[in-house]
């Protein structure tokens, strides 16, 4: 056995891969089960592959696919045919169900075997594993593993290990053989199985596995909370039931502090804590709950810079972009980031108005008491190293020379771009950062009126007047189709002319006054940005246009829902309703389960979204859509 070679230096695809999780823990297979035919194929733990083939055969023959059902997140049945084992005529006689059940710790595989034949049939199961141990990161660069695993037999059953991963499987009733003629070694578990006359019979394997070094673990067993009545149209519906099994299945803590979960960002490449992506889940889901944002909120805090270090993009103060186990190295990015990494601009700013949004939410009083000296922090970093040179904006520039080149939720290397295709020069000033830090200056006045010393709020109502005043005067464009704001000012306080999805986030900060936030919604319902499936990230009129470039013309979910929000926020019901519509559109396309992000190309030419063949899913924020619409909608109509 041996399994697809990786095509050394191209990220793998997932379109059509079939995943199933329970955080941290992922399985990626091909829809008839097997595992290897695919360079992302594998079982994850973390950020370690510690299996990368499996292939069943029964009687010798692997079977033929008939069926994959998605039970619920962690849990896929592939159903497959094997007419070898059948009777005289056409129709099939046996059938074979493989049940995968993602845990904790693990996968468990269940092989059923039912026939209507008249007599027992007696068959050989056979289940050849490959076990691995690369990390994420030479999997998304499409790196071939290397050498050096050594599975061994122990009394418990067949382990290896490596930097502080142990994997284990074991199953009653197999005999296992490992082979060191394929690189990696393969493990063959060999069972009989015995099926009655009119019966079935079953065998099972369980791979457990520990990370000694993990920095996230699964959550407890507390789920997200329902809404108290089904939506009246049944693709929103069937979106919330999808999205929020995929939120449950998302839950992380993290090994320092226990009981505090938070949403982990995406399979398969960040099912970890990110800031930014856990706030914005977090914010999307406090019509339902407030206990994801309690939790966000205090995880972020612990890990709040408290120092200037240049190589983690640390400052006192500053909320974490991402936590992994190790450095994550994307040679062909020109990335290395630490383990604990800061270079995001926008993710303080957030996490004041979660705070505020959240406490109106319903979050307890003594809850966000204890907050207040991380509100202050985050505030003040706002005000003076976020605003590096003074000019009253926040920016963002790389200063390490490994680390991402931008720092806002568009954080590719070339989603800053003029409209005639040149990449912006930094340090860049970001439209939606000066709309996120005006309205976290409003909240935390809000909170520090009610929390903090006499006065405190005033001069943080004064900062966000004063940076309103100043974006007015620096982001807007003058326009034959009507003005609107920049993505950005560049490194010269230049504004940058694409038209792009960002300004869709400005809706609801309070940073704009009527007119200038129905110039907005005009744009965002324009055909050069809505697809008729949700919002482009790039206008079609921009030279850097492509409809399957990762942040300049696809379509995201979440920054639809963000837009959708901030129009109904706004009183613009019509243009929330159009672009709500689209996204459920991608829903029905989907099955329900909206991926990271998928093409650009207009609904009057495509009869369905393009897939993005590298879109995670699912990803929180995407799943976190779903009830950011449900409740928008509510609100307009």
């Amino acid at each position: 056995m041996s399994s697809a070679p990786h095509a050394h230096g191209l990220q793998p695809l997932l379109h059509e891969a079939v995943v199933a999780l329970h955080a941290p823990v992922q399985v990626w297979s091909g829809a008839d089960g097997g595992i290897g035919a695919e360079p992302v194929h594998g079982v994850y733990v973390g950020d370690i592959r510690v299996l990368r083939g499996l292939r069943l055969t029964v009687g010798g023959a692997v079977g033929e696919h008939l069926l994959t059902t998605s039970i619920d997140a962690g849990t896929v049945e592939f159903t497959t045919l094997f007419r070898g084992l059948d009777g005289p005529g056409a129709d099939p006689d046996v059938r074979g169900t493989l049940t995968r059940r993602v845990t904790a710790d693990g996968v468990e595989h269940r092989f059923e075997l039912s026939s209507r034949l008249p007599h027992d049939l007696a068959v050989e199961l056979v289940v050849e594993l490959e076990p691995d141990l690369t990390p994420m990161s030479a999997v998304k660069e499409g790196v071939i593993p290397g050498a050096g695993i050594s599975p061994t037999r122990t009394d418990e059953g067949i382990e290896w290990s490596g930097g502080g991963v142990r994997a284990r499987i074991t199953g009653a009733g197999w005999d296992a053989t490992l082979s060191d003629s394929f690189t990696p070694p393969v493990i063959a578990m060999r069972g009989r199985l015995r099926v009655p006359a009119h019966g079935a019979g079953s065998a099972g394997l369980a791979l457990r596995v520990r990370d000694e070094h993990a920095v996230v673990r699964a959550a407890g067993p507390a789920t997200i909370a329902r809404p108290a009545s089904r939506p009246a149209d049944d693709r929103l519906a069937r979106w919330l039931d999808r999205a929020l099994g995929d939120l449950d299945a998302l839950r992380l803590e993290t090994s320092d502090l226990p009981g505090e979960a938070f949403l982990a960002a995406g399979a398969p490449w960040f099912l970890t804590l990110f800031g930014r992506d856990a706030i914005w889940a977090a914010r999307m889901l406090l019509p339902l709950d407030t206990r994801m944002a309690g939790g966000t909120l205090r995880v972020l805090a612990a890990l709040q810079g408290t120092r200037d270090d240049p190589g983690l993009a640390e400052q006192p103060g500053k909320i974490l972009h991402e936590l992994r186990r190790d450095e994550l190295a994307l040679p062909s990015q020109g990335i290395r980031l630490p383990p604990r990494y800061y270079g995001t601009i926008d993710a303080t700013p957030l996490w004041v108005s979660l705070l505020a949004d959240a406490r109106r939410a319903g979050l307890p009083d003594g809850e966000v008491r204890a907050l207040t000296p991380n509100l202050r922090a985050a505030l003040h970093w706002m005000r003076d190293a976020g605003d590096s040179d003074g000019d009253g904006l926040l920016e963002y520039v790389d200063t390490s020379g490994r680390g991402l080149a931008n720092q806002g939720w568009k954080d590719s290397g070339d989603s800053v771009q003029w409209r005639d295709g040149r990449l912006a020069e930094g340090p860049i000033a970001l439209c939606e950062v000066q709309a996120y830090a005006h309205r976290a200056a409003l909240d935390g006045a809000e909170l520090l009126d009610a929390f903090g010393d006499h006065g405190e709020g005033d001069a943080w109502r004064a900062w966000a007047e004063a940076l309103a005043q100043r974006f007015r005067t620096a982001f807007w464009i003058d326009d034959p189709a009507g003005a609107y704001p920049a993505i950005a000012l560049d490194a010269h306080k230049r504004p940058v002319d694409t038209v792009t999805s960002n300004i869709g986030h400005l809706l609801g900060t309070g940073l704009l006054n009527r007119d200038e936030a129905a110039l907005v919604a005009q744009r965002l319902v324009s055909p050069e940005l809505a697809s008729g499936y949700g919002l482009r990230t790039l206008s079609t009129d921009a030279a850097g246009y492509w409809p399957l470039s990762y942040h300049g013309g696809s379509v995201w979910t979440h920054d639809t829902a963000i837009a959708i929000t901030g129009l109904a926020a706004e009183g613009f019901g019509d243009e929330a309703a159009d672009l709500a519509e689209g996204l459920l559109r991608a829903a029905v396309a989907f099955e329900y389960r909206m991926p990271e992000l998928y093409g650009g190309d207009p609904a009057t030419t495509t009869p369905a979204p393009t897939p993005y063949p590298a879109a995670c899913r699912p990803q929180a924020w995407s799943a976190a859509a779903a009830v950011a619409v449900w409740a928008a909608l509510e609100r307009v109509e």
